[in-house]
Order: structure tokens, then sequence, then C-alpha cells
């Protein structure tokens, strides 16, 4: 997709997927750290200065089997708009628009003029966003044909959200890889010079692009993160030129146990372990150092008052789960 640089938004009514995934203070309600919000704001800007008018999705946390017009209020994103006011009205929009059902603001974002914004609500509201059926279990029969129904339903609900606009911008690097009906799957439906990357995304690119193609030697690549699955690409591109890669987070305990290590109930992906050890043995064959953590906090329960110990990371204690890097 191109980039937003020299596009003139004059007139034109743009969504724009953002991330504001921002954590919230639980006794307040409180924005407690609002990075990802100043981080969208460069792309929001121009697109007000320019003469358009922004209509802004984004997901909140992780509900599940909720219905859109009754969410979890927890997740709503009506509670984070004084926190985007407070930069937006810097640039002359000091009120913020809110649409409480996705698929259902048809009415707000035709009235919409030059120079205003919209937030829609939480996109994880609606199982369509990720298109994964909710209250069925892989292993349940019915679930190829219950993802199938949904992959038609997350189609037909991007459509919906390209409706509201005639250019889709992509402002949120974290979720950009995902096939989800505000990234990947609403980009179909916009044609290829109304469709673009924000500010934000291309700063990510540019600062990529420069530490894998002019990056001095010795290279060492640190990644993080829950699943290998989801890193499978950047790792096989920095196998070619890395020297060294550092492996952390929970997708740690997939490769451990693909090397035969006790994990204990942590964090794996059972139907990775071969890529895993794929991995390992390509890494092995281009010199590649790979180091893994050593030692690890465990708890016996996710939660703030679980009770915990430190062992080796190949040796997690049986009905514990590995959580954190330890001292070693």
């Amino acid at each position: 997709m191109q980039k937003i640089d020299n596009y003139n938004f004059k007139g034109k009514k743009v969504i724009v997927r953002v991330d504001f995934n921002v954590p919230l203070n639980k006794e307040t309600g409180e924005v407690s750290d609002d990075t990802r919000i100043r981080g969208a704001l460069p792309t929001i800007k121009k697109i007000i200065e320019d003469g358009g008018c922004a209509i802004l999705m984004s997901h909140m946390g992780k509900p599940k089997n909720v219905n859109p017009q009754e969410g979890d209020a927890k997740f709503s994103l009506k509670q984070i708009i004084p926190a985007i006011e407070k930069y937006t009205k810097e640039f002359g929009v000091p009120t913020i628009q809110f649409a409480e059902d996705c698929a259902n603001a048809d009415a707000q974002a035709l009235a919409l003029k030059a120079g205003q914004i919209l937030l829609l609500q939480n996109l994880r509201y609606y199982a369509e966003e990720e298109g994964k059926p909710r209250g069925i279990e892989k292993d349940d029969p019915n679930f190829d044909a219950a993802k199938k129904e949904m992959k038609a339903k997350q189609a037909d609900f991007a459509k919906k959200l390209a409706s509201y606009a005639e250019v889709y911008v992509n402002d949120a690097f974290g979720t950009a890889h995902r096939k989800h009906a505000s990234t990947a799957v609403i980009a179909d439906s916009f044609p290829e010079d109304k469709k673009m990357f924000g500010f934000l995304i291309n700063k990510e690119l540019d600062a990529m692009d420069k530490v894998l193609n002019d990056a001095r030697k010795p290279f060492t690549a640190i990644m993080g993160g829950a699943k290998v699955s989801d890193k499978i690409n950047v790792i096989t591109n920095l196998l070619d030129r890395v020297q060294n890669l550092i492996i952390g987070g929970g997708m740690t305990y997939t490769f451990i146990k693909a090397l035969g290590g006790n994990i204990g109930n942590s964090l794996c992906e059972e139907d990775k372990l071969d890529l895993a050890k794929e991995i390992l043995d390509k890494a092995k064959a281009k010199g590649v150092n790979v180091f893994l953590p050593v030692d690890a906090v465990n708890a016996d329960k996710f939660d703030k008052d679980a009770n915990n110990n430190v062992s080796d990371v190949d040796n997690t204690p049986d009905g514990w789960m590995g959580l954190d890097i330890a001292e070693k």
C-alpha cells in the first residue's frame, strides 16, 4: 500500500485502523499510558488539517461472547475519548463523536463533516473482527462449518466498515500482520490509490528496513511475544541477516518443549513444535547462535496472588507455568 505523505484528504471520509488498546487504571478507569494514542496523532492530524474527516476504529482487550449492543463496559472505547480529546483539541477537534455499534454507524458516518472525528465501538465486541467462531471448541465436529460461516460473516463485516468511507488508512502496526476484518480484509474493498499506511506504520517499516539492510555486524536480534506462528516469517528472514538470535517471551516454551524440556503448564503452541525445531535446525545450519532463557519465574496460576518459584526453564515443575525470566 502507498504512503500517506503525499495524499490530500480534502473532502474525504477516511476510516483509520488505529491501535487504542491502551491500559486503564482499574480504580479510576482512566488511561494509564497513552503512548499508543499519541502514536496515532500525526496521521489523524494530517487528515483533519487536509480538510477531511476521520472515522477511527480499534480493538481493546479481549472481550469474549458479548453482544455488540451490550458489551462489557470495561472494554468499551467510549471511556478513552477524554484521553484522545486531550490531544485532538490542539488541532481543532475538541469533541469526538462515538458510535455505539460498529455495524450500524451508517447515519453517523454519513453526517460526518470535514474536521470531525468519529470513534467506533470496540471492534472485538464482534466475533467477525477476528473471524473466529465463539462458543465452540476446535475439537467440536461442527467447528469447521462454524469457521466457514464466520469467515463469510467477516467479509460482510469488513465491507460494512468500508462502506463508511472513501479512503482506508492502516496505522495499527501491532495488528497489521493479522487477517482481521479491520486490517487485511477491509483493504480488499478499496482501490490501490485509496488505501495506505499511516505515519506510525511507515515509521516502523523504515526503522525495520534500516536495521535489516544497513546493520553493522555482529547483528543481534531479540524476539518476544506469545506465538511462534506470529513471528515465523520475521524469524526466517532474520536467520539470513543476524549472527545472534535471542528468543524470549511466551514462545520460549514452544522451543523448549521442541527440545525435549519439561514446561509444566506454560504457554505452548503444541501444533508448532515441529516448526520450532525446524527453525532451530535452520539457525544451526546458517551458523546463527540461538539463545533461550536459562531460568524462569514460575507461578501456580496466572494471578497477582499466585505462589511462585524459580526453576531452570527446561525443568518447570508439573502444574506450574513459566511467566518471566529469572536472574541467570
